[in-house]
């Protein structure tokens, strides 16, 4: 099942990006998604990690929440710019991840460095240094939403 849905992965993004439909470039596409998939599966990289298709039900749920949650940031991070004052208070954070896989603790670091006020700046394991530009940023990464989020999006396996 994963080789079948990493083929059509492939083949859809070559043909997207590709933006030409003639028999010969399809067909030189299709030849050449399969040759990698090929490799790709001789070399022991066809996995759930690699390719976690698993993941899209939960991430139909998850991803407009970090949409939301990147919009209200960016919103705020703008209000500290705009404010003649600029009240920042750049703060550094240890944060623990309670993730269970590698795409988890990724998803977790990506997420807190996509929300526009924190950067991910060290990650050893599950311990995370994060970058708050706001002492409030810091202490409501502190609570754990982020981190409770990604755990119910990387689910129990």
């Amino acid at each position: 099942m994963l080789i079948v849905s990493l083929s059509l992965v492939l083949f859809g993004f070559w043909l997207v990006l590709s933006g030409h439909y003639t028999a010969l470039t399809v067909t030189a596409g299709l030849v050449s998604t399969l040759a990698v998939v090929a490799l790709a599966k001789r070399m022991g990289m066809v996995d759930r990690e690699g390719h976690p298709i698993h993941l899209i039900p939960r991430g139909m749920v998850y991803y407009p929440w970090l949409a939301k949650e990147i919009v209200l940031s960016a919103v705020g991070v703008s209000k500290l710019i705009l404010d003649p004052k600029l009240p920042i208070s750049p703060t550094l954070v240890q944060v623990h991840g309670d993730q269970r896989t590698a795409t988890g603790t990724a998803t977790y670091a990506n997420s807190i460095t996509l929300t526009p006020g924190t950067i991910t700046a060290r990650l050893r394991g599950h311990e995370l240094l994060v970058h708050a530009i706001t002492r409030e940023d810091a202490e409501d990464l502190m609570k754990g939403a982020i981190n409770a989020r990604v755990v119910e999006f990387e689910g129990a396996e």
